[in-house]
């Protein structure tokens, strides 16, 4: 009889060890034997979050186990990264913490809110449709005294950091706090002396960008144009003709080189028909075209043409004879390269 227990006891310990073994093992043994970044979206349920996992993880049964036993039903949207060598009580800690990882959001150079809108989408949660009507609500423009046209001069391009499931809203208003920043004491206070508010430089500084590949040459342009407002000529920038056209004709209206005809197009932003800035930005500027109207170079130019010798600089001109000569080569050159419109 005394051995009989002796056995029983034994068998129960050794029963009783592999069982604690096996939930050990399902707890604290590795889940995670591939590093990714699963994207869980707000909308998602446990199902949807295992489907995600699944590439990432060696048991779905194990996981789905271990996040019923955390009470782990109500997923948190993100974007979490995930280490080799996770453990699964590890990995549901993380999901069901929301302890996810910011992501690096970037935009430059686009020319409308539509196009801003596509980009970030493609970087975040949030959608394109919801991303173009947060940009556009009538209540948020006219609280912070923009409008659907002047609205683009409020998204600085730059690299920010995000949470992805940042929604529409939040991502506009993180982008208002960042413009608000942007323009400090020091740009308003240069801004203050060129006699220019945020929107006329950000207008200007649309300009700058579109007539130049290299950003060296900014300073230049800028103050090329700043002579020509002082001196109250009118500013006759290409890039206002194609803004004027496409915003007649459509966005996705090909213009490779535009024509005397064109320079007679009605519109409030064609600069060889009226004297002064565009009423807003007619695309979205870098921070270096912003600062170099803020910070432009000193000079008596007022001409200048694209440079057949240096391409992608321009040869500047003091007087029009000078111009006329560098016009006349470029001309020639667009010519010969079979370059119509």
């Amino acid at each position: 009889m005394k051995n009989k227990i002796i056995i029983v006891s034994i068998a129960l310990i050794t029963i009783g060890g592999l069982v604690s073994l096996y939930f050990y093992q399902k707890i604290f043994g590795t889940a995670v034997i591939t590093e990714g970044k699963v994207y869980i979206k707000s909308t998602d349920n446990i199902d949807d979050v295992t489907r995600s996992l699944t590439p990432y993880i060696n048991s779905v049964d194990n996981f789905l186990w271990v996040a019923n036993q955390k009470k782990y039903t109500n997923p948190k949207g993100g974007m979490y990264v995930l280490k080799k060598g996770m453990n699964t009580n590890e990995l549901v800690n993380l999901l069901r913490s929301g302890n996810q990882t910011p992501i690096k959001v970037t935009f430059n150079n686009q020319d409308t809110l539509e196009k801003l809108a596509g980009r970030i989408s493609n970087q975040i949660e949030a959608d394109s449709i919801s991303l173009i009507q947060s940009f556009k609500d009538a209540t948020f423009l006219q609280q912070n005294n923009f409008t659907e046209k002047s609205a683009l001069g409020m998204y600085i391009p730059n690299q920010y950091e995000l949470y992805w499931n940042t929604s529409a809203e939040s991502f506009r208003n993180r982008m208002l706090k960042e413009y608000n920043r942007f323009w400090n004491n020091s740009r308003m206070e240069k801004a203050k002396q060129l006699g220019l508010n945020k929107t006329q430089v950000l207008a200007l500084a649309s300009i700058v960008q579109k007539e130049t590949a290299k950003k060296d040459e900014r300073p230049l342009v800028a103050g090329l144009y700043l002579n020509r407002l002082k001196s109250n000529w009118p500013l006759q920038a290409d890039p206002t003709v194609i803004y004027s056209i496409k915003e007649k004709y459509g966005q996705d209206t090909v213009i490779k080189r535009v024509l005397n005809k064109d320079l007679t197009i009605d519109s409030p932003y064609n600069t060889y028909k009226n004297i002064g800035l565009p009423p807003t930005l007619i695309g979205m500027p870098d921070v270096s075209a912003i600062d170099a109207v803020l910070s432009p170079a000193k000079h008596n130019y007022y001409y200048m043409c694209a440079s057949i010798e240096n391409i992608g600089y321009h040869e500047f001109a003091k007087s029009l004879a000078q111009h006329n000569r560098n016009a006349v080569k470029y001309q020639r050159w667009i010519t010969q390269q079979g370059i119509k419109r």
